[in-house]
């Protein structure tokens, strides 16, 4: 059997026009957690500053971590953190002018956003056996893409 796999799409022909591309998701945590985040007490830091730091980061290196995305010059890139009744919302914007769309960095800045959020947390998250029982990364998606014309 031969099989010839395309490694990265040919996008030579396309014109370079706007993206954008907007992606959310949620950390589901205990109050215990929500607390320490939104009085800055996590021993390890600032929990929405290096979460945003490891979203950007994510964002940058999407191709080395997704193998079909092209490197995009990326133009902007903004996170948003919303602390909800029992979670924490990441939503990450991204814009470049490019051939090809965006989404797949903004939502694989989403992904590292929160996990970062729930690495820093983790210790307030544990149950009495070491376990995670109520922290979840759900509603990961994308909100929005654009292309112009």
């Amino acid at each position: 059997m031969k099989k010839e796999i395309e490694g990265v799409v040919d996008i030579t022909q396309k014109e370079i026009v706007v993206r954008s591309a907007v992606a959310t998701g949620i950390l589901k945590l205990s109050q215990k957690s929500l607390e320490a985040i939104s009085s800055n007490q996590v021993k390890k830091g600032d929990v929405i500053e290096a979460s945003t730091i490891a979203a950007i980061q994510a964002v940058k290196e999407t191709p080395r971590i997704i193998p079909h995305c092209h490197p995009i010059p990326l133009e902007g890139c903004k996170v948003n953190w919303e602390l909800l009744e029992n979670s924490l919302r990441c939503t990450v914007s991204v814009t470049a002018h490019y051939k090809t769309g965006i989404e797949m960095e903004a939502i694989t800045g989403v992904c590292a956003g929160l996990l970062c959020a729930l690495d820093m947390v983790k210790s307030y998250e544990k149950d009495a056996d070491g376990q995670y029982p109520n922290s979840e990364i759900c509603d990961v998606r994308i909100v929005e893409k654009y292309k112009s014309d």
